[in-house]
């Protein structure tokens, strides 16, 4: 764990869920007023997120100061107030047919599913989630299209979505990771066998770049939140990653310093070192 002095942030990043909101998806008083403070002094702040853009309207609803969020763990770059998909990395139909077998022979009895994008959160011409019969979603809010397997992989994806429930998401990871090659990049956001397969080398910090060079952001001095896997590679890019206490041990491991618990608002009691 490296211990730099910081501070104050040039851009404040945030992960969403586990990070940034409580269990019951609620951003609390304290992280509200550091974030408030921040961008009265002109501090940026970006949501970074393996959720789609469609689930980002629920959590910039609640501060009042989220312009972008780089969503699909990186692969897609989200204007949040024009609602505009600025960018987005995909894997092809080809590759996710190869990715599909392989999960299939990796781990069987697995559910896949794949996450598609338009150009706005909501883009009627695009089916946004799909996914194969018997595919058990991991969140309470399930919102995906039934289709058959082959339709899955029929058009491009920024990610696919392979979930065994009660498996371990490690053990998935690892397996899918040395099956796949070069193919994909894997990584989960929930242990509850889950794990989500993009495009080479796309991840939060690699869609934070992107966003940096299109939107001007000062990446001097960042300070990023993060608790899962998909968060790993942001935490190392920042000027100062921080952990929250109930993070897994591979964002531990990440980070500048571990603060407290998503529930214990532990990003805003990091932000309120300079912004009270």
């Amino acid at each position: 764990m490296r211990r730099t002095p910081f501070g104050p942030p040039s851009l404040i990043v945030s992960d969403v869920d586990g990070t940034l909101i409580d269990g019951s998806e609620t951003v609390r008083p304290l992280t509200r007023r550091a974030l408030r403070r921040a961008a009265e002094e002109g501090t940026a702040f970006v949501l970074a997120t393996g959720r789609p853009p469609r689930w980002i309207a629920p959590i910039a609803e609640q501060l009042d100061h989220v312009t972008y969020a780089v969503c699909a763990n990186g692969a897609i770059v989200y204007d949040v107030t024009a609602d505009v998909v600025l960018q987005s990395a995909t894997l092809s139909p080809e590759v996710l047919a190869e990715i599909a077998e392989i999960a299939r022979r990796e781990i069987p009895g697995c559910g896949l599913a794949a996450e598609r994008v338009g150009e706005s959160a909501h883009d009627s011409a695009t089916a946004p989630f799909v996914a194969a019969a018997g595919y058990v979603h991991a969140w309470l809010n399930p919102d995906h299209v039934e289709v058959g397997d082959d339709d899955i992989v029929s058009a491009p994806a920024v990610k696919m979505l392979i979930r065994k429930p009660g498996a371990s998401s490690d053990a998935m990871a690892a397996a899918m990771t040395a099956a796949v090659g070069d193919r994909a990049a894997v990584t989960f956001s929930t242990d509850n066998g889950l794990i989500e397969l993009a495009v080479p080398g796309v991840d939060k910090s690699t869609g934070l770049r992107r966003l940096a060079e299109i939107a001007s952001l000062p990446v001097d001095a960042v300070i990023a939140f993060g608790d899962m896997p998909n968060d790993v590679e942001m935490l190392r890019w920042a000027a100062r990653g921080v952990a929250m206490a109930n993070a897994h041990p591979a964002a531990r491991a990440a980070a500048d310093e571990i603060t407290t618990s998503n529930d214990n608002e532990g990003v805003g009691r990091v932000l309120h070192r300079w912004f009270t």
